[in-house]
């Protein structure tokens, strides 16, 4: 429709409804579905799914999951950056602590098996499976200050909005403000030490390439697709990240990681969950 049509359409409010309610049942590549269930192409039973949407590049999304979902994020063309934040949801000032993440598990790339921890010592998500292996934990999110050098525009609605734009607009659907946001992890864009300490672009993997992640305590996910920092790129080309989200506590049993360090941390997750009467 032109947008002279378009405007025609909607000069008054009778015209403005019925061009509304017209677009009913009409479905984006970036979009939620709700239900989850009607997502076309479940990796499970669709019954089980929590979440499924899409974000478009310069977007954001959030959302409380439960203990025992199995959250799988997939980099739909190559060039998605999903930069994620973590968020105990019955205690958001207990969040991600990627020093921690880095720190405790004695290694700075994030890979199958990784806990991403609180700052309390406790597991928030592992990564459960990975077919990227393109990730950073050492650079955080982007600003409006660097986008706007880079791309020309790094505010909220501009065509290369910023990661800390965008998670305080997320965050605040949670009650909480800038001041609450840490760190943030990024996946799908891997970053790699150099001999001399500079840190290096590596990109993408490629289309397709997904990470799924258990979470071990009820969080508030917080995520914003957006161009890393150190993108090579000088356009702002992000493309899609898709979100599936199902239930799946059984994975709670099998997570692939068995060092002393790993199951402290789970250990201290258990003693709180069970102290709060949690499973």
């Amino acid at each position: 429709m032109s947008g002279v049509a378009e405007l025609a359409s909607t000069a008054t409010t009778k015209a403005a409804r019925a061009h509304a309610r017209a677009q009913a049942g009409t479905m984006t590549d970036s979009m939620p579905f709700v239900p989850a269930r009607t997502f076309p192409k479940p990796p499970t039973d669709a019954g089980a799914l929590t979440w499924a949407e899409t974000i478009a590049g310069g977007r954001y999304t959030s959302r409380v999951v439960t203990r025992g979902t199995r959250l799988r994020l997939t980099d739909v063309d190559g060039s998605a950056c999903a930069h994620l934040l973590l968020f105990n949801a019955d205690q958001p000032w207990e969040r991600l602590n990627v020093a921690d993440t880095v720190k405790v598990p004695w290694q700075a790339y994030l890979s199958t098996g990784h806990p991403l921890l609180s700052d309390q010592g406790r597991v928030i998500a592992t990564v459960l499976a990975d077919t990227s292996g393109r990730h950073d934990l050492l650079c955080g999110t982007t600003t409006r200050r660097s986008n706007t050098e880079k791309y020309g525009d790094g505010s909220l609605h501009g065509p290369a909005a910023a990661g800390f734009e965008l998670f305080t607009v997320a965050a605040a659907k949670h009650g909480l403000s800038p001041r609450d946001l840490p760190p943030s992890i990024s996946l799908f864009h891997g970053i790699r030490v150099a001999s001399d300490g500079t840190l290096e672009s590596v990109g993408n993997s490629g289309p397709g390439a997904s990470v799924d992640l258990l979470i071990h305590i009820p969080t508030i996910v917080l995520l914003a697709n957006t161009a890393h920092r150190l993108d090579p790129a000088p356009e702002f080309t992000t493309t899609n990240l898709q979100i599936v989200a199902w239930e799946s506590p059984q994975d709670l049993d099998h997570v692939p990681n068995s060092d002393p360090e790993f199951l402290r941390a789970v250990a201290n997750t258990n003693d709180y969950l069970s102290a709060r009467g949690l499973k």
